[in-house]
């Protein structure tokens, strides 16, 4: 699912020592490709597409698993995109203060291997005969656990591999290699159920898992230990409150924040339903879902190309109005999906524009984030902004399966889709609109 990501610190950090622990690249990038040049960085970037491309074909596969073999009605369905994101309203704030005391490779590593497991026991439990509605929501919750892990580890660790000098490009390539893996793995999700079933393609997924492993297992680079800090009690909740007054009290931060919660919520909502409705209302088979949404998807592809000739031809600032408000006006175009050419054409265009701003504006926040927060709270603020903006992606797709059963499918997704250029507003009421470019160092707020 492509959602919104974390946008993270706030005034306070100005003072702070902003070289962080461990950053030992170099200021400004040496010549050459970062991918060429940065064995760590080509390292993590494997590791990444590769559970992209994993997710991907969960993404398509479990709701599969769900419909066609425990014919889940739709709220179940929803229910079930909903398990994947809980854990965010659980523990995404706290998850945040442990990222910055742990080893952020170490949690990476677990986050793979716990995901791998998860993904292998959904055949396991079917080949038993144990297969049912609950287990699969078991599986989602605790594989939405350790992405809520992997994630903040994430956003964290990135900046400790790439210099400051190379992280828009870092940024770019990361989000252009996650939309293909994504384009790849929806079409493949739609195949390998259509060729193997839908439970078999759950191995699939574990194993992009396991690559994934083995690829975050080889980076070279150690964090330093943190040196032993005797902490009072209380002190976990003090370290997290200080997470959300750095995101509360800066206007950027918290119109981007507020921004990602709304539209997330609306994302969240119309894909929930939109495997419900491509196979039970437009009445297309497994195979056909997954390459319709691979060939929309491909507009992450093309945000992620051509962001960077939109920021220096218009500013971060404006160049992310453009492809938040802009691009994704003609989303609502999917809600008018029917079989033939043209039906399923529109779905297309609407589908992409989603990508297109989607990414886009995801490469955009994530340089601005990793450029404006210190190393030591990066992982507290990150998770701080994730718990509102991933927050409500569960909070989304039961409200778009108790909406679907109530008034129906495609008037569900009629408003739900709606939602997500209209969420782009909050953004033009908030200081980003009188600006030609987002601020690079807190005190730039004031």
């Amino acid at each position: 699912m492509a959602v919104r990501e974390r946008d993270d610190p706030g005034e306070e950090v100005a003072g702070r020592d902003r070289k962080g622990a461990g950053r030992r690249i170099a200021e400004r990038p040496t010549g050459g490709g970062l991918l060429r040049r940065n064995a760590d960085f080509r390292k993590l970037w494997c590791g990444e597409s590769a559970g992209k491309f994993g997710a991907a074909v969960t993404s398509v596969v479990l709701p599969l698993v769900a419909v066609s073999v425990l014919h889940a009605t739709t709220f179940e369905v929803s229910l079930l995109n909903a398990a994947t994101w809980v854990p965010w309203l659980v523990i995404g704030l706290p998850a945040g203060v442990w990222v910055d005391r742990w080893r952020r490779r170490t949690v990476l590593l677990v986050s793979d291997a716990v995901s791998c497991v998860l993904f292998v026991c959904v055949p396991l439990a079917y080949w038993l005969g144990a297969l049912d509605m609950g287990r699969l929501l078991l599986v989602a919750l605790l594989a939405g656990t350790a992405a809520v892990f992997f994630q903040t580890a994430y956003t964290a660790y990135l900046p400790a591999i790439v210099g400051p000098g190379d992280q828009a490009e870092g940024n770019a390539k990361l989000h252009g290699s996650a939309s293909a893996a994504q384009i790849a793995g929806t079409g493949a999700g739609g195949l390998i159920a259509q060729v193997a079933g839908s439970v078999n393609g759950m191995l699939t997924n574990a194993a992009t898992f396991l690559i994934s492993f083995a690829c975050v297992a080889r980076i070279r680079h150690r964090e330093p230990s943190a040196p032993p800090v005797a902490r009072a009690r209380g002190a976990l909740f003090r370290e997290v409150g200080e997470g959300v007054r750095l995101v509360a009290r800066d206007p950027y931060l918290r119109s981007l924040t507020l921004f990602g919660a709304a539209s997330n919520l609306f994302l969240a909502g119309y894909q929930s339903l939109l495997v419900v409705f491509l196979v039970r209302d437009v009445g297309l088979t497994d195979s056909g879902v997954g390459v319709l949404v691979a060939i929309g998807g491909a507009g992450g592809v093309v945000g992620a190309l051509v962001v960077r000739r939109g920021v220096t031809r218009f500013g971060t600032a404006r160049a992310l109005l453009l492809f938040e408000l802009g691009v994704p006006a003609l989303a609502p175009l999917m809600a008018l999906t029917t079989r033939g050419t043209v039906g399923l054409a529109l779905f297309v265009v609407g589908y992409a524009s989603v990508s297109v701003g989607v990414v886009a504006g995801n490469v955009i926040k994530a340089g601005f984030q990793q450029g404006y927060c210190p190393a030591d709270v990066l992982g507290r603020v990150s998770a701080c902004s994730s718990f509102l903006n991933c927050g409500t992606l569960p909070l989304g797709a039961l409200l778009a399966g108790a909406l679907g059963t109530w008034l129906g499918v495609r008037p569900t997704l009629w408003l739900m889709i709606a939602g997500i250029p209209l969420s782009a507003l909050i953004l033009l009421c908030s200081p980003i609109r009188n600006r030609r470019d987002l601020p690079t160092r807190a005190r730039e707020t004031v």
